[in-house]
């Protein structure tokens, strides 16, 4: 029940209705025992300035950042980070932070490529910074025949981006599963899908806003209950 003591986190994107971030995070809230309550915050491009206002004066706790907006809000809010995913609010003031490469934590990889040029994939170059970049716009097709970690950061579903062999490790960003992770599967690769990418980051969010730590295998639950 959403009451007037109830605390607000927010996800700003366009389009937020597909998005497992609110089942996700309220799970997570109620675990913990916390009168907090996650809402999606569909918001258009021309409208982010406005939004981010309103975040601050509707008493919001934080947000989650998706999907086009990432890279636009680092401008907008105190940050260090070039893509913004997560943001905490306290004292009127909006800091900006990047959880997206939370899935890279305690795994140790030599050589890395990163498919993509959006916010997402500038948040895991931050996390890889001797990464190799390839996108459409700059650098294609991709070679990743040397690499032994392959970050999937665009949001292609239906085409295999690159074909990957066992011994290689896939972080897949997008989700549902993408047909790049299938054929990574099947080749006999190591795949992070993106379910798991969304938990890493949603658990190191959760963790932000509210100094608790994460009850993650309920947030795994939440994610898997269809």
């Amino acid at each position: 029940m959403i009451s007037g003591e109830t605390r607000l986190v927010g996800l700003l994107g366009d389009p937020v209705s597909h998005s497992l971030s609110p089942r996700m995070q309220n799970a997570a809230f109620a675990a913990r025992g916390l009168d907090w309550a996650y809402v999606p915050l569909p918001v258009a491009r021309e409208q982010l300035e406005d939004a981010l206002r309103g975040l601050v004066a509707l008493g919001f706790v934080g947000a989650n950042v998706t999907t086009p907006h990432k890279l636009a809000v680092a401008e907008l809010v105190d940050t260090s980070e070039p893509s913004v995913n997560t943001l905490v609010i306290h004292d009127g003031r909006l800091r900006g932070y990047s959880t997206d490469a939370a899935i890279l934590r305690a795994r140790d990889f030599q050589r890395a490529a990163i498919l993509g040029d959006g916010g997402a994939a500038t948040a895991f170059a931050g996390a890889l910074p001797d990464a190799l970049r390839f996108s459409r716009r700059t650098t294609w097709p991709p070679d990743v025949s040397h690499v032994d970690l392959v970050v999937n950061a665009t949001s292609e579903r239906e085409e295999v981006l690159v074909e990957l062999r066992a011994g290689q490790t896939l972080v897949d960003v997008p989700y549902p599963t993408t047909a790049t992770a299938v054929a990574a599967e099947a080749a006999g690769a190591n795949v992070l899908d993106g379910l798991e990418v969304l938990l890493a980051q949603g658990a190191a969010s959760f963790e932000l806003w509210t100094g608790v730590q994460a009850p993650v295998e309920i947030m795994r639950g939440a994610l898997q209950t269809r």
